[in-house]
């Protein structure tokens, strides 16, 4: 394949980096390894080179130390399995998946205690509960466990295209990404982090559904424009640039533009729809300015990580943990 130049992004939101972000660097691989997360050379050498705190150092650049330790530890969670989703063979065995995300869910839940005979992952999930909840309490995690199923869900349904050599069409592969992204996850780690008080009808409020929507096509579009060389050399076709690419029958360099395009007037719209949101009284309009801040930070700060991730410069299978 010819080299490819990638237009510009469009990305309005200044670049911010955590003032913790060296401490967070040597902290980075304590608790993966104290979990055993990283099974063998080839998963740790995979981990070292994606830099996952300087994704969070970018999304959370006001958080204190110890809530920066605990988004840290949830991002190398989830980067973590999603490595065992597209990288192992579980990538072809949806009915495997989903025994493992019950086992999952059930410890996340709290309605069982990871024994010695599950999994590291497991047991980290349940450290990474008892964390939040002590941290940040109980009354809001309710509202994550829903988004994690999603995530879970969308694991899935990639297993299923995988193990059927499906292509899916734009529609359809836009809606799974939305879920195997973990987006509602990522929004609603913004309300909980910042205990922010945002009820429930104001959480439904159409605007508000259609910003979280757009937000996580934002996400999840620029991860794919950075990530589909890697993408495409492994035969993975869940990325938007090569859903483009084959469905329309367009060439690389016309689906990426197409898939700049497409980020580029998501995060326009965005903007834009912001401004059409009604005042709900001072108190609520500033918990929403907080959670639109928490938005726009993380629209930057994944940009900003793709830019100097070496996680999409290289195509491997690694050898990892049997679940």
């Amino acid at each position: 394949m010819e080299k490819l130049i990638f237009p510009d992004l469009y990305c309005p939101f200044p670049s911010q980096v955590n003032q913790y972000v060296d401490v967070l660097e040597d902290y980075a691989f304590e608790w993966v390894l104290r979990f055993n997360l990283l099974s063998n050379e080839s998963t740790y050498q995979h981990f070292l080179k994606t830099n996952f705190f300087w994704l969070t150092a970018n999304t959370y650049p006001h958080y204190q130390l110890e809530e920066l330790k605990i988004g840290n530890d949830w991002l190398s969670w989830l980067f973590i399995w999603d490595d065992h989703c597209d990288l192992s063979d579980l990538r072809k065995q949806p009915q495997v998946l989903k025994v493992v995300h019950k086992r999952f869910l059930e410890i996340f839940t709290g309605a069982e205690e990871a024994t010695s005979k599950d999994i590291p992952l497991t047991h980290a999930l349940s450290d990474l509960r008892q964390r939040m909840i002590k941290m940040w309490g109980a009354r809001y995690f309710h509202l994550l466990i829903p988004c994690l199923e999603d995530y879970f869900n969308g694991c899935v349904l990639q297993a299923d295209n995988h193990s059927q050599k499906t292509i899916p069409d734009l529609e359809t592969y836009i809606k799974t990404r939305r879920l195997s992204l973990a987006g509602d996850l990522v929004l609603a780690w913004i309300e909980y982090f910042n205990c922010l008080r945002i009820p429930n009808i104001l959480r439904k409020h159409q605007i508000i559904e259609k910003i979280n929507e757009m937000t996580i096509n934002i996400l999840a579009w620029c991860n794919d424009i950075f990530s589909f060389p890697k993408e495409l050399a492994s035969n993975d076709v869940h990325n938007l640039v090569l859903v483009l690419h084959y469905q329309q029958q367009l060439s690389l360099e016309q689906s990426v533009d197409y898939a700049v395009n497409m980020h580029n007037r998501e995060l326009q719209a965005l903007l834009e729809l912001e401004k059409s949101l009604p005042s709900f009284g001072e108190e609520l309009d500033t918990e929403i300015a907080k959670y639109l801040s928490g938005i726009h930070d993380w629209i930057r700060g994944n940009f900003d990580w793709c830019t100097k991730t070496a996680r999409y410069n290289s195509v491997e299978n690694l050898d990892l943990v049997k679940c």
